[in-house]
């Protein structure tokens, strides 16, 4: 049995220059974050609040050996989208 977990915040105000994804680009305006921790890897996407597409943050997934740290992979996300600047996904140490 796998163990897993996910987390999803919703009305994240991308900052200015928005989020990096992989399949179309950059994207901006109010999205949803969406964290899925499976295996020592948690994996992040995005939509448009209300849409029904997901698109992979550029860098995910990253490792994250814990639930604990996929969590925090997925504050951090969160917080990444926020800034802004074309944001890309960057690790989260133990």
């Amino acid at each position: 049995m796998d163990t897993w977990a996910t987390w999803t915040t919703a009305g994240v105000i991308a900052g200015r220059g928005g989020v990096l994804t992989e399949e179309v680009g950059t994207i901006t305006g109010d999205l949803t974050v969406h964290t899925t921790w499976l295996e020592g890897e948690a994996a992040v996407a995005v939509q448009y609040t209300g849409a029904e597409d997901w698109y992979t943050v550029a860098g995910s997934p990253v490792p994250a050996e814990t639930e604990t740290t996929g969590r925090a992979v997925h504050q951090r996300a969160v917080e990444t989208v926020r800034s802004g600047q074309a944001a890309r996904l960057s690790s989260v140490d133990d």
